[in-house]
């Protein structure tokens, strides 16, 4: 069983079991979270598409790290003026992994 669920602007394809980095959500490591907003849950044959969520879904997971990602550099730069600019950003993530998928 599968489903597809909203959480910071994105959509992720959930699967119980797998882990996947999402923006950053409040609560300590090894705390459960529900994701309420669930697009689509498929699997065992059937398949149901919300609009715009399916009522009564609920997915299920468990925060395993609070961290942030690698530097992402970004370079300004124009040419002949002699203007260069350089500044770094490191984006806050929570993983999570996928316990239960309640349809």
């Amino acid at each position: 069983m599968y489903a597809v669920i909203e959480t910071g602007g994105k959509q992720y394809r959930a699967n119980v079991g797998d882990k996947f980095r999402i923006e950053k959500l409040p609560g300590e490591t090894s705390t459960e979270i529900i994701f309420d907003k669930v697009l689509v849950v498929g699997g065992e044959g059937e398949t149901r598409f919300g609009n715009p969520y399916v009522s009564g879904a609920r997915v299920t997971a468990e925060i395993i790290k609070q961290g942030r990602g690698d530097k992402v550099l970004v370079f300004k730069y124009k040419s002949k003026k002699n203007i260069r600019k350089m500044k770094g950003h490191r984006q806050y993530f929570t993983e999570v992994e996928i316990k239960n998928i309640e349809a």
